[in-house]
């Protein structure tokens, strides 16, 4: 009969670590991925021509980014890991052709300051949501209904068009990612699975914790720069 494996806590600890290392490289692929067909998509006259001449092609491509993130949440137990990849890669590059806009929008100056804002903020909140001893998950559930919140603001602002609204949500919102970026952290830390590491199911627990974080990442830019961001 096979007999229970038993890590040593050291063990344990460092194979989290190689995970979380494993999350946060496939965020930061992601990342690099977006940003760099943003920049492409924003240098091509034609492709922005297209994205503002056909609104309904625009709204295409939202709402596959969507159907994107709702197959790799929903379905991952089903992919294959190489699957799971492919599908969040390809969000990555369909995120950065919407993205591309902010380059026609705001300077490309406040682009980067706001970019590195972005990624100091989100170092700190995600190292403080590894070591802490805090259990974060009441704290997350609050954001999340926070989060809803926004979500639902922001909707309704989209009639009213209404300045103080506007900054309220913007500010609340920055808060609300702030604090989920720690939470999301923890809980990838707590989820991954220890004894699993080179496994289908740990590549794809890989891939679910760096969408979770990069979306959070993008989230946040996109809200402080709406604070920083100096407009064209």
């Amino acid at each position: 009969m096979n007999q229970p494996v038993h890590y040593s806590p050291f063990d344990a600890a460092a194979e989290t670590q190689r995970f979380i290392v494993k999350v946060y490289s496939w965020m930061s692929f992601a990342l690099i991925v977006t940003g760099g067909v943003a920049v492409w998509t924003a240098s091509k006259q034609e492709v922005i021509r297209m994205l503002f001449s056909t609104p309904w092609f625009f709204f295409i491509l939202i709402i596959a980014e969507f159907a994107l993130v709702a197959s790799l949440v929903g379905w991952v137990q089903k992919m294959s890991a190489q699957a799971a990849t492919i599908v969040f890669v390809l969000y990555s590059v369909l995120n950065g052709i919407t993205l591309s806009v902010i380059f026609l929008v705001y300077t490309t100056d406040s682009i980067a300051s706001t970019f590195f804002i972005t990624a100091g903020t989100f170092a700190i909140m995600s190292a403080y949501g590894y070591f802490t001893k805090r259990d974060l998950t009441s704290t997350g559930n609050l954001l999340f209904m926070g989060l809803i919140g926004v979500i639902l603001a922001s909707f309704v602002n989209m009639f009213f068009q209404n300045e103080t609204l506007y900054w309220i949500v913007t500010s609340v919102g920055i808060a609300i990612f702030v604090g989920l970026i720690a939470y999301d952290t923890q809980k990838i830390k707590n989820l991954n699975v220890i004894g699993n590491e080179g496994t289908e199911e740990d590549k794809k627990e890989a891939i679910i914790g760096a969408l979770t974080l990069y979306l959070d990442f993008i989230n946040l830019f996109l809200m402080l720069l709406r604070l920083f961001g100096k407009r064209r």
